[in-house]
């Protein structure tokens, strides 16, 4: 574990704008994406594809909204629903699923860090919930100042330190009962 983070240490610091929310949970959902494949967790690319396939998609309906026959007044329903579409569809999407095994459901990992907030939630939980070897989820809700430094700056050993003992909180837990 040492080793692991010493290497993470050793690379181009990432930075981020700490005055940009989505750029800080942007910057922290790529770095537990890494944190868990170097956990030995494969990352089920399923789930990526998705993200790619529904960026795309939001991508051609702004294109087709933007150059809409109709003016604002008569387009407001058609813009509603692009806006309503890209807030309700695409943040559910967790930030990485992983595979599982004979033993192991895999793991569905979601993040929260609400706008004007420091407060950042990752939950880790079973890919497949309903599964005899699923676990119950775990969670943590933290302060993001405590993993930045004031340049904006992750500070990764701290945040590798935190998200892997949250991992390893969720594989000490329990099956469900059922």
């Amino acid at each position: 574990m040492q080793e692991k983070n010493e290497m993470a240490s050793n690379k181009n610091p990432k930075k981020t704008n700490l005055l940009d929310h989505h750029s800080i949970k942007h910057l922290l959902d790529e770095s537990v994406t890494e944190i868990v494949t170097s956990k030995g967790y494969p990352e089920d690319v399923r789930m990526s594809n998705l993200r790619l396939l529904m960026g795309t998609f939001i991508i051609v309906i702004a294109l087709f909204a933007q150059f809409y026959n109709k003016k604002f007044p008569e387009n407001r329903n058609f813009l509603i629903g692009c806006i309503a579409e890209r807030l309700i569809v695409y943040p559910i999407l967790c930030i990485v699923k992983t595979k599982g095994s004979f033993v192991s459901t895999g793991l569905a990992i979601t993040s929260k860090l609400p706008r004007f907030s420091d407060m950042y939630t990752l939950i880790i939980a079973s890919a497949d919930p309903q599964s005899i070897s699923a676990k119950p989820p775990v969670e943590f809700t933290k302060s993001v100042t405590k993993w930045f430094t004031k340049d904006g700056v992750l500070v990764e050993g701290l945040f590798w330190k935190d998200v892997e003992g949250l991992i390893n909180d969720y594989e000490k837990e329990t099956k469900k009962s059922k």
